[in-house]
């Protein structure tokens, strides 16, 4: 990919981004990321460190190192098994359990990365006290670039406990949607995708409006 991965192009060239690209950014993962959920992949290792930034500014989820098939939405690893312990769960940190609800905890955490312009998350904790932390209900700060709209996004995606949301509707506007769900947590990635080929987001100040982007994996 011509701009290398997400983290070094966010740091590299996130000052010159506008908002609607850090936005589409955080689109084009998580329908990505959507994609591989019905496809019953759990990534296990998603960060931006491991997205791809093309040409065009198209994001595309790679490194499937750690991916793992699923029937039962639900992987538990074995004891000793190493994973990235500031984007993981708490379910990842205490049970190694990954599903794709611990995918879209990881995806919260990139959102973060994306709108910090690629700051390291938790930078002032070590790994040791991530886990304590965030059982204490510690979260990551909202970062300067993100709206309060996009920061209750991330909120959203590291509920501790998850939740049932109402059945998907593909009659209604992802707007429409997350006004009425943001109050849950977020347990899948086809939550933000109801719609594929005409959808509004209006989790900014204002509504983007945008052909869907093609999937990227």
């Amino acid at each position: 990919m011509s701009n290398g991965c997400l983290l070094d192009y966010l740091r590299r060239r996130g000052k010159e981004a506008r908002a609607s690209t850090l936005l589409h950014m955080c689109v084009d993962v998580c329908e990505a990321m959507a994609y591989l959920e019905d496809q019953q992949f759990i990534h296990r290792d998603l960060a931006a460190r491991n997205c791809l930034v093309d040409t065009d500014l198209t994001v595309k989820v790679s490194d499937f190192g750690m991916a793992r098939y699923v029937l039962d939405d639900q992987y538990t690893s074995s004891a000793g098994t190493k994973f990235p312990v500031k984007w993981s769960a708490p379910e990842v940190l205490y049970y190694t359990r990954f599903s794709t609800k611990s995918d879209v905890w990881a995806f919260g955490v990139l959102m973060w990365e994306v709108y910090s312009l690629g700051k390291q998350p938790y930078e002032q904790y070590d790994n040791i006290h991530i886990a304590e932390k965030l059982m204490q209900g510690h979260r990551l700060y909202r970062p300067q670039q993100a709206t309060e709209s996009i920061y209750r996004v991330m909120k959203a995606c590291w509920h501790e406990v998850a939740v049932l949301h109402p059945a998907p509707n593909p009659d209604l506007c992802l707007s429409v949607y997350v006004s009425v769900c943001l109050s849950l947590s977020l347990t899948t990635f086809s939550f933000l995708f109801l719609n594929y080929k005409h959808f509004e987001i209006a989790i900014m100040q204002g509504i983007v409006k945008t052909p869907a982007p093609n999937v990227h994996v």
